[in-house]
């Protein structure tokens, strides 16, 4: 049967879901083959794209396809690469905050995150005054606007960042530049059998990986604290983060007090369920950037992690998740960070929770402008 490597898959990827260690409750489960559901559609997505000498950006992840502690401020496209190919990206600067672009070599498993072989933002190659641009990447020497495949490249990846979710999104396209105008061989069933069993191997290796993840960098740090900024791991050189874990009880807040820093053009936090995927950020505040969040006078936000309302604007919901992750970004950096940058945290009781107040009807004018946003950025 055609199918019957990725069935198998299916079946063993929701013994996974189900075998979970920090599974407890009803909710954990649902949310858990939810998780699933999306990871057999990413991962159909992902095999069938794997097109190396007629490529094309397809979306990594989305709200709808969730790994990894998907950033809600950040829109995820890769496409596959040859080392010994050169591959021209033609695009159009949108208005968001950052552009990057990194190369992997391979993917993402459980025991191994993937070497980056090089990573830069949109300052690194040249941009006309329509916002058009067309940079190489290939095995020749590097030059301005040319950025050389090492040996073992695999993947390019680019993140679009918005820090106002007003901000319009840019175009991209990728071809290999000796194939243009040709076209891949025929599909035959072969072809499909191999897509699927590979489309299995991606789900298995996905939830794996992304179970295995939080233990690399979060659960052995100390509950209810949060590190020092740090240059995230995996290669992402402009991008600084701040990363922990939360445990709290229903009449509890975890108080995350953050100065707002000039040097960085896209600053957010946002929150994660124990699946290692954002919560959900179209319809609750489970993320803030600088421009959603209030800034008090003296240049900090004072942001609240808690599952009751404390009536503030910087609340962050936890919807239900007693335990969960937490992580800052800080993104087109100029300069590294110091601990002077990052956060400091107090774990209170709700009714004691410092902040400006804000009313229900101005709360839900926030959920309908974050709804309002994501719905104009996932069209086009």
């Amino acid at each position: 049967m055609l199918t019957k490597a990725f069935a198998e898959a299916m079946a063993e990827a929701e013994k996974i879901i189900a075998g979970a260690k920090h599974v407890e409750s009803e909710q954990d489960l649902t949310e858990g083959y939810d998780y699933l559901s999306g990871s057999i559609r990413a991962s159909m997505q992902l095999a069938w794209a794997y097109e190396r000498d007629y490529p094309y950006f397809t979306q990594s992840t989305g709200p709808y396809t969730k790994m990894g502690l998907d950033n809600p401020d950040t829109l995820y496209f890769h496409s596959y690469i040859r080392d010994d190919a050169e591959y021209v990206v033609t695009g159009v600067r949108g208005t968001t905050a950052d552009l990057s672009f990194q190369v992997l070599a391979g993917d993402y498993s459980p025991v191994d995150v993937p070497d980056s072989m090089a990573a830069f933002d949109d300052r690194s190659f040249d941009i006309d005054d329509n916002g058009r641009f067309e940079i190489r990447f290939g095995p020749g020497p590097a030059a301005r606007n040319y950025f050389t495949l090492g040996k073992g490249s695999a993947m390019i990846v680019v993140r679009e960042v918005y820090s106002d979710w007003t901000e319009r999104r840019g175009m991209l396209r990728i071809h290999r530049a000796d194939t243009l105008g040709g076209a891949p061989a025929r599909l035959t069933q072969d072809t499909l059998s191999k897509r699927y069993g590979v489309a299995g191997k991606i789900l298995l290796s996905r939830l794996r990986t992304f179970l295995q993840f939080p233990e690399w960098f979060y659960l052995k740090l100390p509950v209810n604290t949060l590190t020092p900024p740090r240059s995230t791991p995996g290669g992402l050189t402009t991008q600084f983060s701040s990363v922990g874990h939360y445990a709290l009880e229903d009449d509890e807040a975890l108080v995350i007090t953050v100065p707002v820093c000039k040097d960085a053009p896209y600053q957010g936090i946002q929150l994660g369920s124990m699946w290692y995927i954002s919560l959900d950020y179209i319809n609750h505040q489970t993320s803030l950037t600088v421009p959603q969040a209030h800034v008090d006078d003296d240049g900090m936000m004072r942001i609240v992690v808690s599952e009751r309302d404390p009536g503030v604007a910087n609340w962050l919901e936890c919807l239900g998740h007693k335990r969960g992750y937490v992580q800052l970004r800080w993104q087109r950096l100029s300069r590294d960070l110091t601990a002077e940058d990052g956060p400091s945290v107090e774990v209170m009781k709700v009714q004691d929770v410092p902040g400006l107040r804000i009313t229900p009807e101005l709360y839900r004018e926030r959920i309908a402008a974050r709804q309002l946003a994501v719905g104009a950025r996932m069209v086009g």
